[in-house]
């Protein structure tokens, strides 16, 4: 099977050519079930590759597989090679198979619309660029993977150009993304200039070469990490980018994407435990992103950006359990927050394809009468984002919180006081909308349930949120033994002792996420006052946190009007004073001489002869003199 695991990129590119020259002529159902296909053939690849090694000696689950030559210029070597090991393969079953589930849901969700050709074809192309970016072999071919989810980002953010929102949300996730983009080329030649190396596998066995410059390189890896996925200072870009199609929110900006950054870490773990400070800074900035972007979702009314910052808060959680060396814990969250972050993100869906585009909260109430497979799955997902006991996201949140108490407590507390948080929102989300009375007639009365082609995957997803955790059990980690083989040299918080302590600290967070779900019950179900009081009480705070601590204002006035008026300034002076200028003084010059030159050109027979006889005159008198 590892010989045809290059079979895994090959079915998302065929279904992406099949749509781009026959979609013109096929229905809208046959073009998303043809993407939808193709995804689930390479589903199948990679659970081929994941029986096949399950089936090996754990010391040689390690694959490199050669597709062809590709740069080779000198010492520069970097080929089209592909890495099977556990970590990419997790990966590999994580995007299609969420990928699979998501495509299928569109083909429902994007009925009707007027390029649905296109947008199959953006997400099949997504698909190729993030497996193509998670089974590179070498940091070049990981680049191009790395770009190419953000130009795939770029379009489905955009999809719907027509509206002004859409297009700026595009073009923003785009630019802030080329911050960290930034970071990564030049970590990435860095790296080559010490090591002459671009093999994670060549990298992670020889890191002699690049110690001495190692939290350098780890820091600009880092500042990539900030920018795929959504961490202080790089985050602005993900909130605004619910503006596309919600199948896109849900695979991009939840379950694959926005995870990049946590993979990259996993992946080159071999540098950056190179360098502690780094390794406290990528910990530090995980746990402030958390709680930071949690508090902004305690005051969104919009479905879809309550769940985006809490994407960004729990991407936080995940960059928080690398960052203090718990690579597999990690990992395990990252699985686990694409099951129950893609579930929510697609039942927020079902209610917005239900009420006409309506996400705003206060409008809703009551949707669990017109909607009951919806709020089940929802329910679901919210429980397992809450860290409900039993729930998929209790036990990789736990984990990671485990660790974080062993690294600094500081980073515990902060991160406990997060999930309080991400507990009371998550109800919020759940009781406002689908509980209670209705707020409007109207909206309520108009109010369906979605077809089975949405609800099928809804439920498949709730299968993952509600399951999926058992898989990383406290002293029996399945998952944590799978991925052993990767992060077999890692041994900073991993593998650490933990005996009953860790049970406490179970029952500690279980308490705590309990509180927070009988606060929001409390909130927004007996007293219903509640919030508006505790509100005034915050005073001025309120503010800051009703405005998402004015972020996005201070970007506006330190670097995007400043660069609007030095862009100003270059269009109204530099560009016409100094490059026309230029170009146009070359132009005067030119003509000026040309014009001088052309009286010279008489056409009189007689003023050539005169001007030859002149010319040998002065070249004889030239070599007189000089002999």
């Amino acid at each position: 099977m590892l010989n045809y695991a290059w079979l895994i990129l090959v079915f998302p590119v065929l279904g992406l050519l099949l749509n781009l020259a026959f979609g013109r002529r096929l229905s809208d159902r046959t073009i998303g079930w043809i993407a939808s296909s193709a995804v689930f053939l390479s589903f199948l690849v990679a659970v081929g590759l994941f029986f096949t090694l399950l089936g090996m000696p754990v010391e040689g689950r390690q694959h490199e597989l050669m597709l062809w030559q590709w740069i080779h210029v000198d010492l520069f070597r970097a080929d089209v090679k592909i890495l099977v090991d556990p970590l990419s393969v997790t990966m590999g079953l994580i995007v299609t198979g969420v990928g699979f589930l998501i495509h299928v849901y569109s083909i429902g969700y994007m009925e009707g619309d007027k390029r649905v050709q296109r947008f199959f074809v953006f997400m099949n192309f997504f698909i190729f660029m993030m497996l193509t970016l998670v089974f590179a072999n070498n940091f070049v071919l990981l680049y191009v993977g790395w770009e190419g989810v953000g130009l795939s980002s770029y379009l489905l953010i955009g999809f719907w150009f027509e509206k002004p929102i859409a297009a700026e949300a595009g073009k923003k996730a785009f630019l802030v993304n080329r911050v960290g983009d930034f970071g990564m080329a030049l970590a990435i030649m860095w790296i080559f200039k010490l090591s002459g190396r671009l093999s994670f596998l060549d990298i992670a066995a020889n890191t002699q070469a690049i110690a001495p410059a190692a939290t350098g390189i780890a820091l600009l890896l880092l500042l990539a990490v900030t920018g795929k996925s959504a961490q202080i200072p790089l985050y602005i870009w993900l909130p605004d980018a619910m503006e596309g199609p919600t199948p896109v929110s849900a695979l991009i900006h939840a379950a694959t994407m926005v995870t990049a950054g946590v993979y990259l870490v996993a992946r080159t773990f071999a540098i950056f435990l190179l360098s502690p400070v780094a390794m406290t800074w990528v910990a530090t900035i995980g746990v402030v992103t958390a709680f930071f972007a949690a508090t902004m979702a305690l005051a969104q009314v919009d479905l879809k950006r309550i769940l985006a910052y809490s994407t960004i808060s729990q991407i936080g959680y995940m960059v928080l359990g690398v960052g203090v060396g718990a690579f597999s814990a990690g990992i395990f969250h990252l699985m686990t927050h694409a099951f129950f972050k893609a579930l929510l993100f697609l039942a927020a869906g079902s209610v917005m394809h239900a009420l006409h585009g309506e996400l705003d909260i206060r409008k809703m109430g009551g949707l669990r009468e017109k909607m009951p497979q919806t709020f089940w799955t929802f329910l679901i997902g919210a429980a397992a984002l809450a860290g409900f006991p039993l729930f998929s996201g209790f036990f990789s949140k736990d984990e990671i919180l485990w660790h974080a108490w062993q690294h600094a407590h500081w980073m515990w507390a902060l991160g406990l006081l997060t999930a309080f948080m991400t507990a009371y929102y998550s109800f919020r989300a759940v009781i406002v909308p689908f509980l209670g009375k209705p707020r409007d007639k109207y909206l309520f009365s108009h109010a369906h349930e979605a077809p089975p082609v949405m609800t099928i995957p809804l439920w498949l997803l709730a299968m993952g949120a509600l399951l999926g955790g058992f898989l990383g059990l406290p002293h029996a980690s399945l998952f944590g033994k799978w991925l052993e083989p990767v992060f077999a040299s890692a041994h900073v918080g991993e593998g650490a002792a933990s005996g009953n302590l860790e049970l406490i600290f179970m029952g500690i967070s279980s308490l705590v996420v309990l509180a927070g779900i009988g606060l929001a019950y409390y909130a927004y179900m007996v007293d219903t006052e509640f919030p508006n009081r505790f509100r005034k009480s915050l005073g001025f705070i309120d503010g800051l946190v009703q405005h998402k601590w004015y972020v996005d204002e201070l970007y506006m006035a330190v670097i995007v009007h400043p660069l609007w008026e030095l862009a100003g300034w270059f269009a109204k002076f530099f560009d016409p004073k100094v490059i026309d200028g230029t170009v146009n003084g070359l132009a005067w010059v030119t003509d000026e001489v040309g014009g001088g030159v052309r009286k010279l050109q008489t056409g009189l027979v007689g003023w050539y002869v005169f001007s030859l006889f002149v010319g040998a005159v002065l070249l004889l008198g030239y070599f007189m003199l000089v002999w």
